[in-house]
Formats: structure tokens, sequence, C-alpha cells
């Protein structure tokens, strides 16, 4: 990976035209974030398994599939089959995540886990280094465009402070008010993979508004 990089959030996509939206990202990213939500574990729903099956073809972006659900076990391998590269689930929806570590792995995919930001961040340290990213919720999920909650920044740095010192290779990625005022101290707070919905496709130019937001950090 690059020091950073941004993770366009189809969440703030045009869903009649969606093969089009991502293809005006493509250039300027090599993720995809897709948000998978089921109206129970999160107040929205959003779409499945045959979403991700339809546009798998339409390119070669790393899909980054964001299972916020409440029995991720049962539908691991069906996103693994239908294109996921990435499959992350939250801690929270799992009495003990290592068996869907374990399979989401064993299917070939990267194993990400996920935050709330009503959980204490003890409960995702000791599962950084067992995982290839994890994400850090920076806003309640369940719908997009909602403000950057600033104490998400110390939860950010407490999982950079595991993954340095423990010589790591995990992702960290953030979710939740990525913008051009909050991009540049979430990376200083450890963060390289910032997904971000609105910023990117609220603006007609998703591909300039993805060079606006790097252009807002300051290495």
């Amino acid at each position: 990976m690059k020091d950073f990089e941004i993770n366009p959030s189809i969440l703030s996509a045009d869903f009649g035209h969606l093969a089009d939206e991502i293809k005006k990202v493509e250039k300027d990213s090599t993720f995809l974030h897709i948000d998978v939500m089921d109206g129970h574990y999160v107040p929205n729903i959003t779409f499945g398994v045959p979403v991700v099956k339809a546009i798998r073809p339409q390119t070669n972006l790393i899909f980054d599939v964001h299972l916020m659900i409440t029995n991720p076990m049962d539908f691991v391998e069906a996103f693994a089959d239908a294109g996921a590269d990435m499959i992350t689930f939250h801690v929270e929806t799992v009495e003990d995540p290592q068996p869907v570590i374990d399979k989401i792995h064993s299917l070939g995919k990267r194993a990400g886990m996920s935050i709330h930001p009503d959980t204490p961040i003890d409960k995702i340290l000791p599962w950084v280094e067992k995982c290839d990213l994890i994400l850090i919720m920076s806003v309640r999920p369940g719908f997009g465009g909602q403000h950057f909650m600033e104490e998400s920044l110390d939860r950010i740095a407490a999982v950079k402070k595991i993954v340095e010192e423990k010589g790591l290779n995990t992702i960290i990625s953030v979710d939740g008010g990525i913008c051009t005022e909050t991009i540049d101290r979430v990376v200083k707070a450890g963060a390289n993979l910032l997904v971000a919905g609105s910023a990117v496709f609220s603006n007609d130019d998703h591909a300039k508004a993805i060079r606006e937001l790097i252009s807002c950090v300051s290495l």
C-alpha cells in the first residue's frame, strides 16, 4: 500500500448508474468500499450478494466488503464467491471472532474487523495481529453523510501503536466523516485507508474529489 489511500464508498453513489460511478473513481483508487447493512445490526438496509456479483465484472478494484450484519459467518462464503477481496465484520456481532477470521482466510480472502464507536477500543485490540485490516468507525454506522467523531483519533492511535510495536502490516481503516477538514488529522493519527462516501460521490467530478482529499494531507 501507499502511505495512505482513499477507499470510495458506494453507499453514497448513484445506484441507478452504479457501474458508471465506479468507473469514475478507478484511476484514483485501488479499493472500493461496499457497505452491506441488514436493518438489524444497523438501522438501514443497503444491498447484498447479488449487487456485489453484478458489479464484480465491471472493475478490477479491490472489493472491501463491510458486513454490518448480525450473522456474518452465514454470509462470508457467499460474498467471497460473489467477488469480495476483503471481508470485514463487526467485533460486536460474534461471541468469538476467530472462526470468522479463519473462514475468511480459508476462502483466500483478507479478513477485516470493525468496531462501533460506542464499543470500548480494548475489545478489538487483541485481534489486530489476527486481521489484515482493522476498521474504526468514526460515526455511528447506518447512514452516510455524518460528522466525524473527534474521539476516534485516540482509537486510531491505539491501534496504530499495536501495529508499530508488533511490526505488523495490518491496514488501519477509518470510516465516517472523512472530508477535506478531517482527513489530515485521521492520517496523522495512524490511518492509512480512508473510507469516503459523500466526500467523493456528492462531487460531480469524483476523481477530482479524491485528489482534493489526498492534497489535504501533509505528510
